[in-house]
């Protein structure tokens, strides 16, 4: 109270407003499609590691012959670094056993158990991201995505090359080579539940222009044309593709594993924009999508 008897009148405090809740941007589920190519499937371990450092991990992971080896160390819970680590002591020794069947040069028993060993014997529901590896029927050359049962029998489904592998028998089934039906498995990827698909293609391409002789070539040629068209299709449903330039490595070239890891890195780096422009399309018609909801 003031002396001269009037009560001051104090303006009143304004009206204190929550700060706003920030709204969480949606983080998309990436799957990782590792496609087939024998000894040039090292490139995968180069493509993994820039991922990682990149804190672009993916949460599921498919794998095609030499694919479905590292998608499933990958999913067991090796890292990058790891993989690669483990690709130096991998001696060829290793992972062929020759037999004397009609059906194929190579049993794949040892590929089995090396998968088995490092995956320390589990499933491959077990494993500590999803993974499918992809093979096909042969007797129906239907495509088969295993992402159940035995880890190491599956990879080696998936890898058996015919002609080069003896087919593998899976509950009275007969299984070849997942290259022959999905050599890069962005399908099983996104049926595993990833929101965006990021392929890795190390397949052989058809030689442009050069004469191609004798019928082992003619037939080289005509499967890698037949592969090629086939791959071209299940490879426009990936939001990207990651095509390490591998060309120059043989099948068999095991000793060209750091080359191979090295173009992994390179096409994976030159690839970083298109994975986080694809990322920030999804995550805007995620937002647009939550907020017309809203209203």
């Amino acid at each position: 109270m003031c002396t001269d008897g009037r009560l001051h009148q104090h303006a009143a405090p304004p009206p204190v407003i929550p700060p706003a809740t920030p709204v969480p941007i949606p983080q998309p589920r990436l799957g990782l499609a590792l496609g087939g190519g024998a000894a040039k499937g090292f490139a995968h371990i180069g493509v993994i590691k820039v991922l990682e450092g990149q804190g672009l991990a993916p949460a599921v992971v498919s794998g095609t012959s030499a694919g479905s080896v590292v998608g499933a160390l990958y999913a067991s819970g090796m890292d990058g670094f790891a993989l690669q680590e483990r690709s130096f002591s991998l001696d060829e020794a290793q992972v062929r056993d020759f037999g004397f069947g009609g059906s194929g040069l190579v049993k794949g028993e040892k590929l089995q158990d090396y998968v088995n060993d490092l995956v320390k014997k589990r499933p491959l529901e077990k494993l500590g991201k999803p993974f499918a590896a992809v093979s096909t029927e042969l007797d129906t050359g239907r495509r088969v995505v295993f992402s159940r049962g035995n880890t190491g029998q599956a990879v080696r489904a998936s890898c058996s090359i015919p002609g080069v592998f003896q087919p593998v028998l899976i509950a009275g089934k007969r299984y070849v080579d997942g290259g022959v039906v999905s050599p890069v498995p962005v399908d099983a990827a996104r049926e595993l539940g990833a929101d965006l698909v990021i392929a890795v293609d190390i397949s052989a391409k058809a030689q442009n222009g050069k004469p191609v002789d004798g019928i082992a070539g003619i037939l080289g040629q005509t499967v890698t044309i037949m592969g090629q068209r086939l791959g071209e299709q299940e490879l426009a449903r990936a939001e990207v593709v990651i095509r390490p330039r591998v060309g120059k490595i043989g099948a068999a070239d095991f000793d060209l594993k750091h080359s191979a890891i090295l173009e992994g890195e390179r096409a994976a780096q030159s690839a970083l924009p298109a994975i986080r422009e694809a990322i920030a399309k999804w995550q805007a018609a995620r937002m647009q999508t939550a907020s017309a909801a809203a209203k």
